[in-house]
C-alpha cells in the first residue's frame, strides 16, 4: 500500500537570495557588465555576422518581447563599429551632359564637407568677381574700342561712296529712310522737275552714274550685318576672355586642391565650360550670373561622415520606402512641380552605408513596399532612389534619375521568434539575405555567478536611467522577483525592460521616503503597486466566487465534482483562479463525452488531452476488453474557449469519483497534465494557480484542510508569495506534489488508490477496486440490455 505524498515544507516553495552573500553594499560600487549575462549564444552570432564580409550574411535578432534585444544589439554594434574605419562620404552634383541624371561623387569621409564649403566659396566668388570684371575700366574701354571700330568701318565705307559720288556730281544724302543719291549742279541737288528739263543725254549720263553708285552703295550696306556679327563675336570673345579671367584663378585653385580625385576635377572642369557657355545669359548689364546657373555649381552632400570615429550605426524607427532609400523633394514654381539635384535626400541605407543598420522587422513589414525595397537594395548591392509616384500614379511630376549609391552594409532585423520562423517559411528570399540568427535567451541559470552579473546589470540600469543605487537587500529581492518572472526558482528572467520599469517605480517610492538608496521595501512596494493597478478583473472574479455567483465550493465532499485551476493572461498580468469541473458516468460503450468539444468550446490541445484520458481509463481498468462506460466531463460556468491539458488530472479524478461514487474533498484543488500511462506531467503558471486558489480559501477562512495538488515535476518552478508561504509554515494551507494519477486519488479521496496484482485485480476497499467493480456492473448492465434487445428483435 502506497503512502499519500506529504505536503511540501515552506522552504521548498521559494528560493531566497541571501543578501549577505552579495559582495557589495550598494550597486554604486559595481561596474556595469560589458553585455547582459546569459546571452553568449546571441553575442557569438552577432560577432560572426558582423565579421563575415559576405553581404548576404545579415542578421536577425530574435527573442521574447522585453529581453532587451535592441539595447544589446545597439551596444554591441557601437563597440564593433569603433574598430572600423569611417566610410566614404557621398554627394550629388549637377550633370552638365544629362541634367536629369545627377552625378554621384565618392569622397573621403573628412573631405565631403571641405568640398561643399569650397564650392560654396567658389559660387560666392563668382557673385562678386564676375560683376567686378565686367564693371572694370579695362572692360569698358575694350567694349568702347569694339564699338568705335564698327562705327569707323561703317563710316569709312559710306565716305568712300560719297567721295566717288562727288567726282561724278552726285550727292549721297542720309535721310530718315536711309541713304539716297541725287544729281548736283552748282553745289545744289536738282529736284526731279529740274532734272527732267535737262537734255536727255545728260539725264542718261547722270542716271547711269547714280545707278552705278547705288549698286556700289547697296553692296557696301549689305556688309553691315556681317560687320555687326563680327562685332558681336568679338564682344562675345571679350566676354569669354573676361569670364575666364574672373573664374579661372578660383577654379584653378580648387582643381589643384582636388587633383587626387579625378571625378571632382572633372566636375570643376565642367563648371569652367558651363559658366563660359552661359556668357550670353548674363543680365542686361552683362555682369550678374543668374542664381539658377550658380546653383548648378554646388554640392548636395548626401552623407557627411566627417564626424564619425568609426563605422556608422543607424536605427530607423519608421522604415518606410522613402526613409529607407531616400527621396527627391519638389518645389512649386508658376503652378508646376519642379526639382533639382540639391533636393535629393538621403535614406537610412545611405546613412548606414559602410556600417550597420538596425530595423524592427515588424515595422518594416507593416510599411507598404518597404520590405521589397530593402530586399532589392541588398540583392543589388546599391541604393537607387525611386519614387513610388512614378509607378502608381497617372500624372507624375518632373523627377530625376540620380546615380545609384554602391551599398556595403550589415543589416540587423529585430523581432520575435514567431515572425522569424514565419519569414523563414513563407519568404524564400529571407533565408538568402538574413543567414545569421542571433537567438536571445529568455532566461539564464540562477547561480552565484549569474546573480552577481545580474546585480551588475541592475547597476547599469540604475546608472543609465539616473536612478538611486540599490542596496544589497533590494538587489536580492529583485533577483527573487526575476525568478518569479521566469516561473522557475532555478532561472532568472533575462529581460531588462520589466526590470527597468520596476527600478524606476522603486526609485520613485524611495524618493518619496527621502531615502538615498533603493531598498527591498521599495522594491516590494513597487511590485505590489504594479499588481494592484492590474488586478481589477481578478478582484471582480474573486468577488463573484465569494458571493457564490460562481460555484466554487472549498469545503465538504462531492461525488463527480472537483476544483481545477486555470491561468488568465491580461496584458502583462497573469493570475490564477479555480474552475469547477464535473463528471457523470453511466453504462455505455467506451464513450467519454467532452462537453466543451461538443459545444465547440474546446481547443485542439484540450481535445487531445481528453482522448489521452479516455485511453488511460480503458487501458487501466479494461486492458483486455471493452470499456463499458458512457461518461461526460464539463467545465461549469465557463463560456469561453477551453484550451490546454493542465486540467486532465482533475478531469480524470472527477470521472473516477463519478464512476466509483467516491466523494472528493472540495477543500483541495488540482492541476496537472496526464499521459496514457497515468503519469502526471508539468504544467505552466503553477505559482499563479496556487495563489489563485489560496486567495479564495483565505477569504473564506483557512482551517488547515485547504491545499493544492501540483505535478511533482513543477517543484523547481515554485516561487510563491510570502502570504502563501506563511500559511504553509503555519500549517493552514498545504501544497502536495503528485507524480501519478493514484497520488491524486489518494489525497483527494482519503482512500488508498490500490495497485493491481499479477492478475490485474485491485485490492478490495481501494479506489481503483471500486472503479473496476462499478465498471464490471456497467458491463453486466450493458450486456443484459444488449441481449434483451436481441430477444425482442428476434
Amino acid at each position: 500500500m502506497t503512502t499519500p505524498p506529504a505536503p511540501l515544507d515552506a522552504d521548498t516553495l521559494y528560493q531566497r537570495c541571501d543578501p549577505s552573500r552579495l559582495p557589495f553594499e550598494t550597486t554604486a560600487e559595481l561596474q556595469p557588465p560589458a553585455f547582459p549575462p546569459g546571452q553568449t549564444r546571441a553575442l557569438e552570432a552577432l560577432e560572426f555576422g558582423t565579421e563575415i564580409e559576405d553581404g548576404s550574411f545579415n542578421l536577425f535578432a530574435l527573442g521574447a518581447f522585453g529581453t532587451g534585444k535592441y539595447a544589446v544589439v545597439r551596444d554591441f554594434l557601437e563597440q564593433r563599429a569603433q574598430r572600423d574605419e569611417p566610410p566614404w562620404s557621398w554627394g550629388y552634383v549637377y550633370n552638365f551632359d544629362e541634367p536629369d541624371k545627377p552625378r554621384l561623387l565618392r569622397l573621403p569621409p573628412q573631405e565631403g564637407r571641405k568640398l561643399e564649403k569650397g564650392l560654396e566659396n567658389l559660387v560666392e566668388e563668382f557673385r562678386t568677381a564676375i560683376p567686378a570684371v565686367f564693371e572694370s575700366d579695362e572692360y569698358h574701354n575694350r567694349v568702347q574700342e569694339l564699338r568705335e571700330a564698327f562705327k569707323r568701318r561703317q563710316r569709312e565705307a559710306v565716305e568712300a561712296i560719297s567721295k566717288k559720288a562727288k567726282e561724278k556730281d552726285v550727292a549721297l544724302v542720309n535721310t530718315p529712310n536711309g541713304f539716297t543719291l541725287g544729281p548736283v549742279r552748282d553745289g545744289e541737288i536738282l529736284d526731279p522737275e529740274e532734272f527732267h528739263k535737262l537734255p536727255e543725254e545728260q539725264q542718261e549720263t547722270w542716271q547711269a552714274a547714280i545707278n552705278a553708285l547705288e549698286k556700289e552703295l547697296k553692296q557696301s550696306l549689305q556688309q553691315i550685318p556681317k560687320w555687326q556679327k563680327e562685332a558681336r563675336e568679338k564682344l562675345l570673345a571679350l566676354n569669354e576672355e573676361m569670364l575666364r579671367v574672373a573664374v579661372g584663378q578660383q577654379l584653378q585653385a580648387l582643381e589643384d586642391d582636388w587633383e587626387h580625385l579625378p571625378d571632382v576635377t572633372a566636375f570643376l572642369g565642367g563648371i569652367r565650360d558651363d559658366i563660359i557657355s552661359h556668357v550670353n545669359d548674363l543680365d542686361d548689364e552683362g555682369s550678374t550670373v543668374p542664381e539658377e546657373i550658380l546653383n548648378q555649381y554646388q554640392l548636395n552632400l548626401l552623407v557627411d561622415n566627417a564626424d564619425l570615429e568609426g563605422a556608422p550605426v543607424v536605427y530607423e524607427d519608421l522604415p518606410t520606402h522613402a526613409r529607407l532609400i531616400g527621396r527627391i523633394e519638389h518645389y512649386f514654381r508658376e503652378g508646376a512641380l519642379l526639382t533639382d539635384f540639391r533636393l535629393i535626400r538621403a535614406g537610412a541605407l545611405h546613412r548606414a552605408n559602410g556600417g550597420y543598420l538596425i530595423l524592427h522587422a515588424r515595422q518594416v513589414l507593416m510599411q507598404p513596399f518597404a520590405w521589397d525595397t530593402l530586399k532589392r537594395a541588398i540583392y543589388g548591392k546599391q541604393v537607387r532612389i525611386e519614387s513610388l509616384e512614378q509607378f502608381y500614379t497617372v500624372f507624375t511630376p518632373i523627377s530625376l534619375d540620380p546615380d545609384p549609391v554602391p551599398l556595403d552594409i550589415k543589416i540587423v532585423l529585430i523581432g520575435d521568434r514567431l515572425l522569424y520562423y514565419l519569414l523563414s517559411e513563407y519568404d524564400p528570399d529571407f533565408s538568402k539575405l538574413f543567414k545569421v540568427q542571433a537567438d536571445f535567451e529568455d532566461t539564464l541559470d540562477r547561480n552565484p555567478e549569474h546573480e552577481l552579473d545580474y546585480a551588475r546589470t541592475l547597476a547599469a540600469l540604475a546608472q543609465s536611467n539616473n536612478l538611486r543605487p540599490l542596496d544589497r537587500s533590494a538587489v536580492a529581492r529583485t533577483i527573487e522577483h526575476a525568478s518569479r518572472m521566469a516561473g522557475d526558482n532555478e532561472k532568472l528572467a533575462a529581460g531588462t525592460r520589466p526590470l527597468a520599469d520596476l527600478l524606476a517605480e522603486a526609485n520613485h517610492i524611495a524618493g518619496k521616503s527621502h531615502s538615498d538608496t533603493v531598498g527591498s521595501t521599495h522594491i516590494e512596494a513597487a511590485i505590489a503597486h504594479q499588481e494592484k493597478r492590474a488586478e481589477r478583473l481578478r478582484e471582480r472574479a474573486v468577488e463573484a466566487i465569494l458571493r457564490n455567483t460562481l460555484n466554487i465550493p472549498t469545503s465538504g465532499e462531492r461525488i463527480g465534482a472537483i476544483n481545477g485551476l486555470a491561468v488568465s493572461q491580461l496584458g502583462n498580468f497573469s493570475f490564477g483562479l479555480p474552475t469547477r469541473i464535473t463528471a457523470t458516468a453511466r453504462p455505455g460503450r467506451d464513450q467519454v463525452v467532452d462537453i466543451e468539444r461538443e459545444a465547440k468550446l474546446g481547443g485542439n490541445i484540450h481535445t487531445k488531452a481528453m482522448m489521452i484520458l479516455s485511453r488511460y481509463l480503458g487501458s487501466h481498468y479494461a486492458p483486455d476488453g471493452e470499456l463499458s462506460l458512457s461518461a461526460s466531463v464539463a467545465f461549469e460556468q465557463l463560456y469561453g474557449t477551453i484550451e490546454g491539458d493542465s486540467a486532465s488530472v482533475a478531469e480524470l479524478c472527477a470521472l473516477i469519483s463519478a464512476i466509483a461514487r467516491i466523494p472528493i474533498r472540495q477543500s483541495l484543488a488540482v492541476t496537472g497534465s496526464i499521459n496514457q500511462l497515468g503519469e502526471v506531467q508539468a504544467i505552466g503558471g503553477v505559482n499563479e494557480k496556487i495563489e489563485g486558489f489560496f486567495r479564495i480559501c483565505r477569504d473564506r477562512g483557512l482551517d488547515g484542510t485547504h491545499g493544492v495538488l501540483i505535478p511533482e515535476a513543477n517543484l523547481p518552478h515554485l516561487m510563491l508569495n510570502h502570504e502563501v508561504r506563511s500559511a504553509v509554515a503555519a500549517g493552514r494551507f498545504k501544497v502536495y506534489p503528485i507524480a501519478k494519477a493514484d497520488d491524486a486519488l489518494e489525497r483527494l479521496t482519503g482512500q488508498p488508490a490500490g495497485e493491481a496484482d499479477a492478475n490485474g485485480r485491485f485490492p478490495a476497499g481501494s479506489v481503483n477496486w471500486a472503479v473496476a467493480d462499478r465498471l464490471l456492473h456497467f458491463q453486466t448492465v450493458t450486456r443484459h440490455d444488449a441481449s434483451h434487445g436481441e430477444d425482442e428483435n428476434g
